[in-house]
């Protein structure tokens, strides 16, 4: 059974783990996660590029020319229009036809594909401006008291595959640290509201020994993993509640109210819900050349006083939408009591009482409980998606592994929150190959290393009638807020 995960700045409100023999194969294991939401108000969907490329708002506030030739757009009199040279369009070249369409695990329906990534290319590098779509990060991911540092250099492509590559190396030429590796990330180059998302991943390492942590993941675009600042009281909320859930502690000021937020939590920090810190009085102090604004959650909540620092947007009747930057894991893996495990989790926040949640089983849907159980690990203080019928779904080998509906978040009456909505936000992708005593144990004296996560590829899919691509989409804006706060 997966342990009780230890409190490293990360929420699990639900997690699934699946024993399988494919983590000691050396053929591709696969992993993947279904994300649907209902949109049931007929929101016409905005289809877009990424970051780099012209997207639907420049056409709209650009005049378009013929760029020398005789229609819009540079086409010809013929009809032809150039092509950009090489492989950087959302779908990969060489990605097989058969797999544009999929049927979604849930009901059947024809989805396709919107964005893959077949890493056949040999060379490919990640470092900024190199790709139009991946960005390998160059930091110390402190958050989770990570020992290794993320450097650009271990992330490439080769024999077909994305290579994140950890290894040990000399401190004083890397930050004091004695191990690098490599993590890419799609933030504020492609995003995408609701879909499937599949990948085929090669675990690294040996099944029974333990101290890797390889994962596949997504967080919403308002704030960067690795960047703390920018996740401070972002992540990973998801709310659009004007309550005590935007409040320090969960409580109503100098008060222990509701009481559910103050006992029944962390016996390690006085058996509280959770601790945050109070609301900074300065934001220039947390500026860097980095992204690092300050995105308190007193600056994304959906009771944002009006005149202060917002996302967006703004409804008809003067308030906010709620915004933050949710967590939704594909997978990562741990090896424990020598045996490999995969943990599929999503993050929320603010907390129910206890940190339960309504695992019903209309809300939790688990198929295969030989295979696929409950975490055990609910949350703690040092942790910190609203639409009907929204679900997420984990899926393994082409099998569901678990389903959280949408009313397993339902209102909390205990801590006086409302619900928390599955993701409505701009999601973006992270791969990444970790080292952290936090996630659990590590053995030192058999792990071998340089060990090598190797990613085949990585697809999304989204329905026909409901295509939501771009890292700042008009009804969950992202653009300004960022580019006010770099």
């Amino acid at each position: 059974m997966l342990p009780p995960r230890p409190k490293y700045n990360r929420f699990t409100v639900t997690s699934a783990a699946s024993s399988t023999s494919m983590l000691s194969n050396p053929d591709a294991f696969q992993s993947s996660y279904s994300v649907r939401i209902e949109i049931l108000n007929g929101a016409i969907a905005l289809y877009t590029s990424s970051a780099g490329y012209p997207i639907i708002s420049h056409f709209l506030a650009r005049v378009q020319t013929t760029q020398g030739g005789f229609n819009l757009g540079g086409i010809n009199a013929t009809g032809q229009v150039a092509e950009m040279p090489g492989n950087w369009g959302l779908i990969d070249l060489e990605t097989p036809h058969e797999v544009y369409t999929k049927a979604d695990y849930m009901n059947g329906e024809d989805w396709v594909l919107v964005f893959s990534d077949e890493f056949n290319t040999d060379g490919r590098t990640f470092y900024p401006g190199d790709d139009p779509y991946w960005e390998a990060v160059d930091l110390h991911y402190w958050q989770t008291n990570d020992l290794e540092w993320y450097d650009p250099s271990g992330a490439t492509t080769k024999d077909g595959y994305l290579q994140l590559k950890l290894e040990r190396t000399i401190p004083e030429i890397n930050h004091n640290l004695s191990y690098k590796s490599g993590m890419i990330q799609t933030w504020n180059k492609f995003c995408f509201t609701g879909g499937l998302i599949e990948v085929n991943v090669s675990l690294p390492g040996d099944s029974t020994v333990s101290g890797l942590w390889p994962a596949i993941w997504t967080m919403g675009n308002l704030g960067r993993a690795g960047y703390g600042a920018s996740l401070e009281g972002m992540w990973p909320y998801s709310y659009d509640s004007c309550d005590v859930g935007t409040l320090p502690n969960q409580t109503h000021p100098g008060t222990q109210t509701p009481l559910a937020a103050v006992e029944n939590g962390d016996p390690a920090n006085n058996d509280e819900l959770v601790v945050l810190s109070p609301r900074p009085t300065s934001m220039s102090a947390m500026f860097s050349r980095f992204l690092t604004q300050l995105t308190s959650r007193y600056h994304s909540a959906a009771c944002t006083c009006s005149g202060e620092s917002h996302p967006g947007p703004v409804l008809t009747d003067g308030t906010y939408v709620g915004r933050a930057a949710p967590e939704i894991d594909v997978y990562e893996a741990i090896v424990t009591d020598q045996k490999g495990q995969v943990s599929q989790s999503a993050q929320w926040a603010p907390f129910n009482a206890q940190y339960d949640w309504i695992n019903s089983t209309d809300n939790l849907i688990i198929p295969d409980p030989d295979n696929t159980f409950l975490n055990p690990y609910k949350g703690g203080v040092s942790t910190p998606f609203k639409f009907d019928n929204a679900y997420i779904t984990w899926i393994n080998d082409n099998k569901v592994a678990w389903t959280i509906m949408q009313a397993g978040l339902a209102q909390d009456t205990l801590t006086e929150i409302g619900p928390r909505p599955v993701s409505q936000e701009p999601m973006y992708i992270i791969a990444n190959l970790g080292f952290s005593l936090n996630f659990g144990d590590i053995d030192f004296e058999n792990i071998q290393l340089p060990a090598t996560m190797r990613v085949d590829w990585i697809r999304v899919y989204q329905p026909v009638n409901a295509q939501n691509l771009g890292c700042d989409p008009p009804d969950f804006p992202t653009a300004a807020y960022i580019e006010a706060y770099v």
